[in-house]
Parts: C-alpha cells; sequence; structure tokens
C-alpha cells in the first residue's frame, strides 16, 4: 500500500494559498512610495523647490473649508499622501505645530514647540511623518503627533529634504549640514559647517551663538540669517544648493554642495559658490528638471539662472519687482515668478542661453504663490479688485496662455499669502500671513 505523505511546504507557498482561499492579498488600491509623498510633501512641492504638481488641476474650484491658525504663518503648509495638511505659526501662546483633515478642516494634532519652529516647513514622508526644525533640534512626529526622535543642532533646521537614499538632509539658519536616519534621526555623515567651527582648543571660551540667532531675517533674506531659504536638492546626484550670507560680505552667495556617498562614511563637500545675490536672497533656489539649471532671485528683483555644473550666469531678467515668494518651475521650462507688493502676472520660457516673455498679465496684482500643475492650469492668489481693501482671491489660470479660468474670492483675506499648496486629489490649499487657511476643491 503507498503512503500518501505531505512535503514541507515553504512559507511563501502557504501564504500563495492563504490569499487564493480568502481573497484578501490583493495589492493596495493605492501605492504610497516609503519615503516621498504625492501631496505637497516639501515647502515648494518637492526636492527641487519646483512650485509644480503631477495632479491634473481642476478648472474650476470652490471654496471648501477656511479657518484661523490663531497667529501669523510665515511657511508653507505641506500635504500628505492621505490629505492630511501640516502648519506651523507663530502663535504666542498654545500649540504652534497643526495639523488639520482635508476633508473637513478639523484639527487632527497640535503642539507647542519652540519659536523657531515657526520658520520651519514641515517635511512628509509617505507614511505621514514629519520632519521639522525647532530651536536647536531636528524632530520627528508620526501622523498623530507623537514623537518618533529628537536630534540636537546648531542652530534651527529651517530647511529639510529626502536624499536619494531616503535619509533626510537639513540646513540650519546658522550653516550647519547634516544628513541623519530617517528613521532613528542618527547622524550619517560627519557635520558640515558653511561658516567653519570655532577652535575651541586654541579658543576654549569661545560661546556658540544662539540657537534662534538671525532667525528672524531669515523671511526677507537678510544679512543676520546665513542660510536664509530652503534648499533645493537633486536626489539622483546627491547635489543640492544653498543661500549664503558670509560675515562681512556685501552680497549673498549660492553654494552648490554634494552628498557623496561614494566615501565610507559619506560626507559633505562643496562643489562651487556664486557670489551674485545683490542685498541678499529673495526666493529659495530652484532647479529645472533636468537639474542643469538653478534659478533664483536676489532682493534687486533680478532673476538669475545659473549652470549647475560651475555656477556660471546663463541669463538674468529683472523683474521690476522683489518677489516675496518662491518661483514655479515647470518641466518644460515655463518659469512663472512669485508674487510681490506690486508684481504683476508673468511667464518667462528659458531658451537655455536666454529668457523670453511667454506671456504676462498686467492687469493683475500677484499677492500669492504660483504653482503649476498638469493640464496647463496654474494657481495663485491676486488682488482681487483695484485697490487692496478689495481683498484677495484665487485665480485659476492657463499656464499655456495666461488666461483667467476661475476666480474665487478668500474671504475677509488681506496682504499677502505665504503658500499655496496642492493635495493629493488636486485639493489647493492657501496659506495667508495673518494665520488663515483656505482650503479649495
Amino acid at each position: 500500500m503507498r503512503r500518501c505523505t505531505i512535503g514541507r511546504i515553504t512559507s511563501a507557498a502557504f501564504v500563495a494559498i492563504l490569499c487564493l482561499l480568502i481573497g484578501a492579498c490583493g495589492a493596495p488600491e493605492r501605492q504610497v512610495d516609503e519615503v516621498v509623498a504625492s501631496g505637497w510633501p516639501a515647502a515648494n512641492g518637492d526636492a527641487r523647490n519646483s512650485n509644480t504638481s503631477t495632479e491634473t488641476g481642476s478648472r474650476s474650484l470652490a471654496l471648501a473649508w477656511m479657518r484661523p491658525i490663531g497667529g501669523t504663518v510665515q511657511a508653507n503648509a505641506t500635504i500628505a499622501d492621505n490629505g492630511q495638511v501640516f502648519v506651523t505659526s507663530n502663535v504666542q501662546a498654545g500649540c504652534n505645530l497643526f495639523s488639520f483633515q482635508m476633508d473637513n478642516g478639523r484639527k487632527r494634532f497640535c503642539d507647542r514647540l519652540t519659536p523657531g519652529v515657526a520658520a520651519a516647513t514641515p517635511l512628509i514622508d509617505g507614511d505621514a511623518n514629519a520632519y521639522l526644525g525647532q530651536n536647536g533640534s531636528l524632530d520627528s512626529y508620526n501622523e498623530v503627533g507623537q514623537p518618533r526622535w529628537h536630534t540636537p543642532v546648531l542652530g534651527t533646521p529651517i530647511s529639510a529634504h529626502f536624499t536619494g537614499d531616503g535619509n533626510v538632509l537639513y540646513v540650519t539658519q546658522l550653516g550647519q549640514i547634516d544628513v541623519v536616519s530617517r528613521q532613528t534621526g542618527h547622524q550619517e555623515v560627519p557635520p558640515f559647517a558653511l561658516l567653519g567651527r570655532p577652535d575651541f582648543l586654541a579658543q576654549p571660551n569661545t560661546p556658540l551663538p544662539p540657537n534662534d540667532q538671525g532667525i528672524t531675517d531669515c523671511f526677507v533674506g537678510g544679512a543676520g540669517c546665513p542660510v536664509a531659504k530652503a534648499t533645493a536638492i537633486d536626489p539622483a546626484t546627491g547635489k543640492f544648493y544653498v543661500t549664503l550670507w558670509r560675515p562681512g560680505a556685501k552680497v549673498a552667495s549660492l553654494v552648490a554642495l554634494r552628498y557623496d556617498k561614494s566615501t565610507n562614511p559619506p560626507q559633505i563637500r562643496q562643489d562651487w559658490s556664486a557670489d551674485n545675490l545683490t542685498n541678499g536672497p529673495a526666493t529659495a533656489p530652484a532647479l529645472s528638471a533636468d537639474g542643469h539649471t538653478v534659478y533664483i532671485t536676489d532682493n534687486t528683483g533680478l532673476l538669475i539662472a545659473m549652470d549647475t555644473k560651475d555656477g556660471r550666469t546663463k541669463w538674468t531678467h529683472n523683474l521690476g519687482y522683489v518677489p516675496l515668494s518662491n518661483s514655479s518651475v515647470s518641466s518644460d521650462g515655463l518659469i512663472i515668478p512669485g508674487g510681490g507688493r506690486d508684481g504683476h502676472l508673468i511667464a518667462l520660457r528659458d531658451r537655455g542661453d536666454s529668457v523670453e516673455v511667454a506671456w504676462e498679465r498686467d492687469d493683475l496684482v500677484q499677492r500669492g504663490v504660483p504653482v503649476q500643475t498638469s493640464g496647463n492650469t496654474g494657481y495663485t492668489v491676486v488682488r482681487a479688485g483695484a485697490n487692496d481693501d478689495d481683498g484677495l482671491a484665487l485665480l485659476t489660470f492657463d499656464t499655456a496662455t495666461g488666461k483667467t479660468l476661475d476666480s474665487d474670492v478668500l474671504p475677509d483675506a488681506r496682504g499677502t499669502t505665504i503658500g499655496t499648496a496642492i493635495g493629493p486629489r488636486g485639493e489647493v490649499v492657501v496659506t495667508t500671513l495673518i494665520g488663515e487657511l483656505f482650503t479649495f476643491k
């Protein structure tokens, strides 16, 4: 009589059989990248500071909800893949880090951190974990506001981005640069100091600068804040770009550095420095999609395009005003500068070693941060009428022609806006300087 035996089943085979039996092992409805959220994970949308979104933007929006923050806001909101909105504020008492639900604007959590957090935009990963700086540390929180790790630093990290290998690169306003583990906050490279480090052996009583030194000068790119603007990074090459005021310098610089993983351990090294930002940087650097050009505007209103290989100036364009917000740079080289106190809406086309005006709207005073989405749809905030008392409106426009597609009033909004962010389902979130969130769907 033949005995029938059942051989050993591998764990993989067992899982496959179990899946067939219960029908519960199909792929999730929506794949989420483990590191980079598909919403608006960084201050200017992505690692290259492009202020663009791959979402196909709606050409007809309506106000879904609005709510006050309780204090002024100087850093753009960010949005996780699950629609969770993160924003920091200058609230004097109570919470200054907030998270809201996209569907209805309800508060998910809030926390009280040091005042320096108001200058930092939370960086969000695909699991809705937040990474942000405050006075003297870089911290990470999960989606319900529970602390994950706390890493002491020198200064206040006003900018953070993910590297190509999934770590977090941060730069403080005092020029300290480091790369830390996304999971633990552990230091992955020797620290790099843009302004050098004091020699404590030669001068043992040299005091360290306060962690909040110069932080109030960062918003306007003033000389009191050595590194005033958000870093742009090319994760594929590890090259990143930082604005820098050196002590006693007459002009600020754009510095190109590299996260070099070819050494053991990896290290940060400088590639070049271009000393050409008169009166300091008005905007953060923004990278072209191919990584060959970096754009930045100084505090005279001069938009400068530089070769990322060596810092050579390719072309310049005088905007005629000083922008208060960053440019939007599309993948095909359409540049829409940010708004200012008197700046109108204009689009420029990068032609390599020259630039040309693609279109302009002299009838509109831009008071916001322009963004471009798929489908030739753009958004920015403009003055709603002929006078400042007329308030603000969200303008939906065709990026190919500048034609108005839609206009939605921001109820009772005044002054200027700090950011425009695109949600994972095409929502548009506008943050005002006086401290309000407006969400359109």
